[in-house]
């Protein structure tokens, strides 16, 4: 038994040693892209998402009122490629358009393309920043593996806090989302949205709460709404305030799926 055993430890290490090993460096990176070009395309739209959102706070170049709409259409430039991606096969039949409605890179779209038509709020970009962030991190990660993997250690120390941080990050991105619904009756009554945008938006923000893939927007929603109750019912609050905080409460019911 022994030497039964040692005889397959033999041929397991000579497996190994004659198994090809994975090149690594700027050619094994090139590979890489060839082969994976849409996952390329999104993480070179995301940075160009991050770089014009920087652009746009620090004003170090070109116009920012134009760099505001550049940030939404490389947001959206990102929701199509990533669109496609997911659902590559287009179907005029009910079961897709459901399916499409699911998916979270068709409810960016909508989002980029909403706010296209509106005057520039840096609260709109705050969500597309920190999800352009989130990915484009995570992929600069695999693009770094295949240069090896001691290399460009201060990049990977970055995406990792920022990997890290990922849960914070996506609540923000959730609390932000809900924040805008209200944001957008302000815009309308300043004359910088049309009539129809937080009708629009309400829509985007109920397809946000139904998502599958991110409950993080759905999971903010019931803690502001159970925070806003419990406030509603201290003895200190004053009536037209409790009556507002119900009206808003009874507003919101219908809004969130019911959790299973």
């Amino acid at each position: 038994n022994n030497i039964l055993f040692l005889h397959r430890m033999s041929n397991t290490s000579k497996s190994t040693d004659n198994a090809p090993h994975m090149e690594k460096g700027w050619h094994a990176l090139r590979q890489h892209v060839i082969d994976n070009k849409i996952k390329v395309g999104l993480w070179v739209t995301r940075l160009f998402t991050i770089i014009f959102t920087v652009g746009y706070i620090i004003p170090i170049f070109g116009n920012i009122y134009n760099i505001y709409y550049k940030v939404l259409m490389s947001s959206a430039a990102t929701s199509a490629l990533r669109l496609h991606q997911r659902v590559p096969r287009v179907q005029l039949n009910r079961q897709f358009l459901e399916h499409l409605f699911l998916e979270d890179s068709f409810h960016y779209l909508f989002y980029s393309l909403i706010f296209l038509y509106a005057a520039p709020v840096t609260l709109v970009l705050t969500p597309i920043f920190l999800f352009a962030l989130i990915h484009f991190a995570s992929y600069s990660l695999t693009l770094l593996d295949c240069l090896g993997q001691n290399s460009w250690w201060g990049a990977r120390l970055f995406i990792n806090l920022i990997e890290f941080q990922s849960r914070n990050i996506l609540r923000l991105c959730a609390l932000s989302e809900i924040i805008n619904l209200p944001l957008t009756v302000l815009l309308v009554f300043t004359g910088r949205a049309g009539l129809l945008t937080p009708l629009i938006y309400y829509q985007f923000l109920k397809l946000r709460l139904a998502s599958q893939r991110n409950p993080s927007t759905r999971n903010v929603f019931h803690e502001l709404r159970n925070g806003l109750s419990s406030i509603s019912t201290k003895p200190s609050v004053p009536d037209i305030v409790r009556r507002m905080i119900e009206g808003l409460l009874s507003l919101t019911q219908q809004m969130v799926p019911v959790r299973q």
